[in-house]
Formats: C-alpha cells, structure tokens, sequence
C-alpha cells in the first residue's frame, strides 16, 4: 500500500486552527488529524489491528521496544523533536507529537527511519530515552505502536467511498468554528487582526504559520498533494473520473497552500512593518478556503 493511499483511506485529510493549544506560545495549526487518530481510521476502515502502548515508567518502555526489537517487528514511536540528537539545532523546538520507526538496535543505538530524512538515522539509548519522555503539552508517555493483524485485501469498492465522504463532510459541514474550512477562515480573522497587534509578535505570529506549514511533517501543501496522489490512484483503480478530476483540484490547491506560504516570507523577511499587507495575507486564505470547498463538493457526487 501507497502512503497516499494510506492516508487516504484513513480519512486523515483536516484542517485546525487551536488558539488555546499553545507551542512555544504560538497556536497549533493541523493539516491533517493526529497520528493516533490515523492509525485508528486505518483499523476502521480496513480492519487492520494496531496496538499502542504508554508507560509510567521509563526503563519498563525502554524494555518493551527493546523486546519488539527482537521479535524482528518495525514499531512506530512517539517523540519530541526537541531531544532528537540527529536533528540539526534550526529544526529543534518543544513539539512532542513527532513519529518515527524504530527497525532495529546494535548495542545500545537505535536504528531509526525518520520522515524528516531522506537516510536512516540513529540515536542511543539515552538520547532516544529521552525523546520518548519529553514532558509538556502531548507528552508522548513512551508511546510505541505495531500492527497485530493485516488484512490480505481490501475491499476499494466499500472503503474508498467512506473514507472520501468523511472527509469532505468533516471539511464542509463541521459544527466546529476552529475545524475544516470554517478554521481556515478563523484563522484568516486573526490574521486581519495582526494588524493592531506589536509588530514583533504579528511576524513571530506569520512565521509560525509557516513553520507549522512547510516545517514540521509535510505541512499544509504537502498533505494536499499527498491527498490529490490518493485521488489519482483509487480514480484508476475504480474507473472513476470524479475522482481524477478531483485529484488535478487538489494538486492546484497544494500550489496555493505553497504561494500562501511564500506570500508570508516574503512580507515577513522585509524589517519594514508597513511591507506586511495582513489584508492580503487574510485574503489569500480564504480563497484557498473557497477552492477547497469545491472539490469537497465535488467529492461528494462522486459516488
């Protein structure tokens, strides 16, 4: 399986902008659901079996992916960038929801594919350690994750149509004023509002977006290409052109996510204040608002 079409069908595709989920003291802007979350509509959808473990006590997590190890299992682990010695210090800050694979140990390092890197990367005992119990907001408690049961097939006639409905319902229709596109518009207010705010915080602020954006994981633009890939692929595997279609949409708003972000760097990268157009900014958002919202209905007719 495809890691678009992973994503995919676990309906992973979101958008949240959490003013009050603070990292290091900016909000939490998400372009897809949590890992956890991932994981449990792949098990939904296609009946895949996932355990996830926490520990209390460090040594007793240590032990348990060491055990893992040794059965010759690749385990998914839950750490803070900010403790991960491979990572040079400009990527390092306090975000404890980065995930990895783990595939192996010798001596006291661990073996570890990162997504970050293109080459495996290691870590020792302590470092990793570490890593793993950072503390703070999402502390990932030693959290490790495996498959238990994999389906032999899937049934793509079934689970494409559900997984695509949800996503396009969560992102048109949420009752929730910080999710979907109603969040990217809540965040195109605060934008607007950056304005009024200390000029060394409204570009601390836009920087932040960015970074949220195109530095950690695959970020706004990414994840929309990812989705257009899962498109293409199950339109051909179902004959559907609705989904085709939808999948060359959603590459189109990959590119505005990209020019968002640009539009920012550029604004922000000048030390005069007045360069900063926040209306221009706001404007940009909302528009790609507009563009995803048509796909999503376009999505949803497909089937």
């Amino acid at each position: 399986m495809s890691e678009p079409m992973a994503f995919g069908l676990s309906s992973a595709l979101n958008f949240a902008y959490l003013p009050f989920v603070k990292l290091a003291g900016m909000p939490l802007i998400a372009y897809r659901s949590i890992p956890k979350a991932i994981i449990k509509g792949l098990q939904k959808n296609l009946g895949l079996k996932m355990k996830i473990e926490t520990f209390s006590n460090q040594q007793k997590g240590q032990d348990r992916l060491d055990a893992l190890l040794e059965e010759g299992r690749i385990v998914g682990a839950q750490t803070s960038v900010f403790w991960l010695p491979y990572l040079p210090d400009e990527m390092r800050f306090h975000f404890n929801g980065h995930n990895l694979l783990v595939y192996g140990k010798q001596d006291d390092v661990y073996k570890i594919s990162d997504p970050v890197f293109e080459h495996v990367v290691e870590a020792n005992e302590q470092e990793f350690l570490k890593a793993r119990f950072a503390k703070g907001v999402m502390a990932p408690k030693g959290a490790i994750y495996y498959p238990t049961f994999v389906p032999q097939a899937i049934d793509y006639e079934r689970v494409v149509p559900k997984a695509i409905k949800t996503v396009a319902k969560r992102m048109l229709k949420t009752p929730v004023p910080i999710a979907g596109l109603k969040g990217m518009r809540a965040l195109a207010k605060t934008i607007r509002k950056l304005e009024s705010k200390d000029r060394r915080y409204a570009r601390l602020f836009l920087g932040h977006i960015v970074r949220m954006q195109e530095e950690i994981g695959t970020g706004g633009a990414g994840f929309r290409y990812i989705y257009a890939s899962f498109l293409q692929e199950t339109g051909n595997i179902l004959s559907n052109e609705t989904l085709l279609e939808a999948s060359v949409m959603m590459t189109e708003v990959g590119d505005s996510w990209r020019e968002f972000a640009l539009l920012i760097a550029k604004s922000i990268r000048s030390k005069k204040s007045e360069t900063v157009d926040f209306d221009a900014i706001a404007k940009k958002l909302e528009s790609i608002a507009d563009e995803e919202a048509v796909i999503y209905k376009k999505l949803l007719t497909a089937f």
